[in-house]
This record gives C-alpha cells, structure tokens and sequence, in this order.
C-alpha cells in the first residue's frame, strides 16, 4: 500500500532538496549575471499580524478584570462598543503572550516565517474618559476606549502588564518564536503617547511618560497642545504645540531628549529578540528624524529590517521614507492594497487593475520587492470577500513581489467587512482556531504559503509579466544569484470556471515541475507550458536552472539597470 505524503511535508522535502542542490554552483555559474527583485533576507519571510489581546487568552491570571475601579467609565476589561451589533470591544478582552505561544505551531503550520505583534509597551490603566465617543462608525474617536491596542504609551521601556505570564516576558515570546524558526516583528510608536487632554478631569498616567526607572519625564497636564508652556514647563518639552492625530500627546520630533529616550527604550527591545520593526504613523514625523532613529537602531542591530506605515494612496508620497536619505526603510504598500481591494473583493475587478501598481520597471520606491503588501489590517475595514475572494488574494499576495502580510483571522475570512469598532479587532479564540484547518482559505492559504516557503524565485526574484487581465494572470519570478538559480512562471485563474493557459513567452526548454500539481513537463526550445488552472486557483511551474532563452535574458537585464531614487 503506498501512504499519501502530507503536502506540507512533500513542500519541506523538496525544499531541503533545492537548498542542497543550490550549495553546489552550476557549471556556468560564472557565465550567468545576477537576477533578482532584492537580496533583503527578510524579503523570504511571510508575515502574520496579531493584535496581541485580540488572539488568544492564554492566561486568565494576567486580565487583571478590577483594573480602573468599580467605575463603569474608567474600568478597563470588556467594554463594548457603543452601537455594534457585531461584538466589538474597546476594552480589554485577554490575549496575552501565553496565547501566542500556544499557537505557533499553528501559525508556522500555515506556512508564516514571522510574526507581527502590536506595540508591547505599558499603556494607561484607565478607560479615556476625554474625547469623541468610541462607537459604531466612529474614526480617531477615542472616549470610553482603553490602551488594549498598545499604542498609548505611557512607559516604553516598561512591559504592559496584560502580555506577560509567570516566566514568559518579552524575551521568552522572542525565543518561543525564534523556536519555532521564525522572526518576531515589534509593533512600534515614535509619533505620540497616550491620550492627553480633554477629560473632565485629570487621569493618571494619560499624557504622561515615564522612564526605565518609573521617573515622571513629560506631562501634558490635561492642557490643550496650545496651552503647552515648553520653554518655562520641562515637563511640556517632550510634546509639540499643535495638535497630531486625535487627543493624542503628540511628541515634539525637534526635542532630543525626545530622540534619545525612544531610541533607548526600542534598542532594549532589540537586546530582548525583536527581529524586526513595523513603524506605526512613519508620516506623521519628518524624515530627519526617522533618518537618525533607524540610524541608531541598526547600530544597535545592523541591517535590521523596518517597515513603515504611512496611511496614504499615493506612491510618491510614501515612497519617499524607502530613500536612503530619509528613512531608508520598506513601507506597507497602500496603493497596491487598493488595487487588490478593487480585484478580490465584491468588484471583482480585472487583473490589469494591479499592474500599474507593482512598479517593476522603475517608479518611486528605492525597491519595490521590499515592500510590505497586504489587502487589510486592524485601521481599516477588513477585506469584504467571498471566501473564493480571500484565496485568490493569498494566491496572488505569495506569488507576486513583495512580502506578504496577512491579518489574523483571515485565514477564515473573519469579520469580513468590518471596520474598526464593529468588528475589526473582534477576539478570535482558541475554539476557532481549532477548527480553522477545515476551512476552505485556511486550506488553500496553506498550500500557496508553503509553495513560496519553497521558492527562492517567489521569495526574491524579479518580476516579469506575461498577462494581466481579467480573470487572468500570469509571470515570471527570477532569481539568479551566487549559483541559486530558479525560474517560476505563475498561473493564476479568479474566474469561477477553468482557464486554460498556453505561454510561449520567455518559456526555455527543460524539466518544469508544477509545485501544486506534483508533476514534471518537458518543453523543447521553441515549446509552451500549458496547463488547465482550476476555478480561483493557481499553478507555480519551476525550472531549477540558470536563465538561457535570449529575450528573457535581455528584458532581465534591463530590469537589473533600472535606477531607482537613492
């Protein structure tokens, strides 16, 4: 009887395979120029974003249920959103580091290489009572909520004593990670602290920072940004004089105490195992001051990888924190995620909607193959799809260039459609996650996942299209570098029928094996790749060899010349 290999197992295989076979350069290695979207090692990784008390409560002992007094407007564990109809919360609901932990066999089980968490920092022990009410369409409106996000910052040196367990801190999450051979990426905040102003009256710790040793620093006092008296008050220094982002204390970027004390707190992260920055607002400080902070922290750490979000459509615009002379970081790619919004949720969209999107053949970005893509996350509503609409996009997101980032719950298509307070950031659970691996997404985000995991050439290679077109995609990844050389072509069909494909574009002779399918085809020069792509479903053919077919050759070249901003 022959026993059916698990197809996460037969993927492992033959990536050992492949890396076994890549230690040994090709004969002509030296006869063969490189190719390749980046050499960023963290351009291999696929990311799973959580919102650390939105996932699992791994430990009940840590909820602390009493905190913020018997007072129904300043307690802070389960206070539901005013108006949803859909469970949201905007206190605090249990997930902790122990409930990371206990899953991560089911996060690298779907094939993710990282883990992204939201800020870890100490937040207020009250709900907000200042502010517009947090409620049901509400937006930047912050009355009633509490700091379950972590991005209230009170003390950034100082862990949120929601997350830890008894002998699981910060630094065992990262070694439980890193177990686990993945990367931890820390949420982190440069732009502002908690909220600070407008409550009735004065609360603790909200418009306040503390340092490592628990010293007040800063103090907003309940005062408006234009009633701030930095030049006579020390403790106003840290804060600007105009108003940020909501009632928030927003930090004076031009202050260096300001400076030194973010850049200590998150270089003591870095010493306890963050592998990896996710900047929140990058696009709320000038570029100067992300300049100097990514400067610091990768002496601290060299050539650390850090991505940015900067809340904004425009490519040009975000683009510019990518230059070496500003920040010199990746950031989340927005206007990609528009485009996929448009192609896999109810528009149903063509293809060609993406392509003018991607920026392979010059554009603004320092390199396109280093930013972060994604189709949702906990600041907006989430993908509006139908489960054939999450697969396609998994499809397209582990196959195209770029590092794919996926929010929790997706993988069920969890609380599609819902936007922050209704939904959005809804607890997920233990029980649901029992239960995901059944779940048609969950299956096929899987295999798609583990076929990149596999693939140095969906992981760093360049990208070339073929077609992108209605229901339709398909192009090439290259990667060719230090005798690694690997060619996939990619198949994609959204269509709720069968495509059949016929490439003869760039395709070069030899053993194409289909990484879905499990079966080798021969081609002879001058030949095609055809294949039958199933409805919303997709086929990676790979050539373990060095690029040969002439014109393929000349349009990679070029693309190696293409001079981006520096």
């Amino acid at each position: 009887m022959r026993l059916k290999v698990p197809f996460r197992v037969r993927f492992r295989r033959r990536a050992l395979a492949f890396a076994l076979a890549a230690s040994i350069p090709a004969a002509h290695a030296a006869d063969s120029p490189d190719y390749y979207g980046t050499l960023e090692p963290f351009a291999k990784e696929a990311v799973y974003f959580v919102v650390t008390d939105r996932f699992v409560n791994g430990d009940p002992s840590n909820d602390h249920r009493d905190q913020g007094g018997p007072d129904p407007a300043t307690r802070t564990f389960d206070r539901p959103t005013a108006g949803s109809d859909a469970g949201d919360n905007v206190g605090y609901l249990g997930g902790d580091f122990k409930g990371i932990v206990d899953h991560l066999d089911y996060i690298r089980g779907m094939g993710f290489s990282a883990l992204w968490i939201t800020p870890i920092v100490d937040n207020p022990d009250e709900a907000f009572t200042g502010g517009k009410p947090a409620q049901k369409g509400g937006f930047l409106t912050d009355g009633g909520k509490t700091g379950y996000h972590g991005y209230w910052g009170v003390n950034f040196y100082k862990l949120d004593e929601h997350l830890p367990s008894k002998g699981l801190d910060f630094k065992g999450l990262a070694d439980a990670v890193h177990g686990q051979d993945m990367k931890l990426v820390l949420d982190i905040v440069g732009n502002h602290g908690s909220p600070a102003y407008s409550m009735p009256k004065a609360q603790p710790q909200f418009g306040q920072v503390f340092d490592r040793d628990g010293k007040l620093v800063a103090d907003h006092q309940n005062l408006p940004p234009a009633k701030l008296d930095p030049k006579h008050n020390p403790l106003h220094r840290f804060y600007n004089t105009t108003p940020g982002l909501a009632e928030l204390s927003d930090f004076n970027e031009n202050e260096p105490a300001v400076m030194d004390y973010l850049a200590g707190a998150y270089a003591q992260w870095i010493g306890q195992g963050a592998d990896a920055f996710r900047i929140d607002t990058i696009g709320w400080l000038p570029h100067p001051f992300w300049h100097e902070f990514v400067a610091r922290m990768r002496r601290e750490k060299p050539g650390m990888f850090m991505f940015g979000e900067a809340f904004e459509y425009d490519a040009k615009k975000i683009a510019e924190h990518t230059w070496a002379q500003n920040a010199n970081v990746s950031v989340l790619d927005f206007p990609l995620k528009q485009g996929l919004e448009k192609a896999f949720g109810h528009e149903r969209a063509g293809f060609e909607v993406l392509a003018d999107r991607l920026y392979l053949d010059g554009g603004p970005y320092a390199n396109p193959y280093e930013l972060a893509t994604f189709y949702d996350n906990h600041d907006m509503a989430r993908l509006d799809a139908t489960d054939e609409g999450f697969i396609d996009a998994h499809n397209w997101l582990f196959t195209a260039r770029g590092i794919p980032v996926v929010y929790y719950g997706s993988e069920i298509g969890f609380m599609r459609g819902k936007p922050e307070h209704d939904g959005n950031r809804n607890y997920f659970g233990a029980e649901r996650i029992a239960s995901a691996a059944s779940h048609p997404i969950h299956r096929n985000l899987s295999r798609i996942a583990h076929v990149r995991a596999a693939s140095p050439a969906l992981q760093r290679g360049l990208q070339v299209n073929v077609e992108l077109k209605g229901a339709r995609a398909a192009f090439y990844r290259v990667y060719q570098h230090e005798g690694v050389s690997q060619i996939a072509l990619v198949l994609l069909n959204k269509g709720d029928a069968p495509a059949a494909f016929d490439v003869k574009q760039y395709v070069q002779s030899g053993t194409w094996r289909a990484a879905i399918a499990g079966n080798d085809t021969k081609v002879r020069a001058g030949g095609s790749l055809k294949a039958t792509v199933p409805a919303h479903g997709v086929e990676v053919f790979l050539l373990d060899a060095p690029v040969t077919h002439p014109q393929l050759r000349a349009d990679l070249d070029r693309l190696m010349k293409v001079k981006r901003p520096e």
